[in-house]
């Protein structure tokens, strides 16, 4: 007997619909802003050269790219919400970086093979449906000799936390996989192990906000997938989820002037291409 028989196969394209969806409701701009210092670290981190070929998957609203083009690599920022693209691109201008932004789809980049010397996604490239797709992908357009740059929330981190528990009132797709295991180093040597060598580290990101409140105003309102969750549950289900998120902030919480430093681990990945 077929013991995987009854298990239906996962509908990336029917994930994604709905990932754009969650993605392009709220201003996600609002909380990536405050990631920036990720992206100047990643750059760091693959030892970034100016004329460096880099692309920005997943980019968001450009954390990682802006860091790229302030060192004045050339660089191409790509994300498949529109939205997010515009609001890079305003901050690009206003900075006067020559930074060009296109839409694309993390698991079917629209680039030749080896085209980038650097290829970069802070909390982003983790979000797609098809992991091993995107992997492959990412390799596929950085050049022999070149680099992979991941940041990824792991699954132990406050924001792996707050999936896990964003599971628990909508459970995930079948077969789907968690964001966060991109975090985890195992599931890295998995998805890039005949890549090249990799090394990761692990580094904390503090969450600075005025208070337990205002980061739960914040994510509820303009994080895509809090505010779909709080959306799609009855009064019931929303008092659940806040309790839940409340007690997350209380553990990962350190500051005790009533303000909010919540600690969050991410992984920092860097991939040498082989040659």
């Amino acid at each position: 007997m077929n013991i995987h028989a009854s298990i239906p196969a996962t509908d990336f394209a029917a994930v994604k619909t709905k990932q754009q969806a969650a993605w392009t409701s709220g201003d996600y701009a609002i909380v990536g802003t405050t990631l920036q210092i990720v992206g100047e670290t990643l750059c760091e981190a693959v030892d970034l050269r100016a004329n460096h070929r880099v692309l920005d998957v997943a980019a968001g609203n450009g954390n990682a790219s802006l860091a790229a083009a302030r060192r004045f690599a050339d660089v191409v920022s790509t994300d498949y919400v529109g939205t997010l693209l515009e609001r890079g691109r305003e901050r690009a201008m206003a900075e006067r970086l020559p930074i060009i932004f296109q839409e694309a789809d993390a698991e079917n980049l629209p680039f030749d093979d080896d085209s980038f010397d650097v290829v970069l996604s802070t909390f982003g490239v983790m979000f797609t449906p098809n992991q091993e797709q995107a992997a492959k992908e990412l390799a596929r357009v950085c050049l022999r000799g070149g680099k992979i740059g991941l940041a990824s929330w792991t699954p132990e981190s406050f924001i792996g936390r707050i999936f896990k528990t964003i599971g628990k009132y909508m459970p995930p797709a079948p077969g789907m996989k968690s964001p966060a295991f991109w975090g985890n180093r195992p599931h890295i040597e998995n998805l890039f192990g005949n890549v090249g060598v990799i090394k990761s580290q692990t580094h904390d990101f503090m969450m600075r906000y005025r208070s337990p409140d205002h980061w739960l105003q914040i994510f509820r309102n303009y994080y895509g997938p809090v505010l779909k969750t709080f959306a799609a549950l009855d009064e019931q289900g929303k008092a659940g989820l806040e309790a839940d998120i409340r007690a997350l902030i209380a553990e990962f919480n350190v500051a005790k002037d009533g303000t909010a430093v919540i600690r969050s681990e991410y992984l920092e990945v860097v991939i040498a291409k082989n040659v």
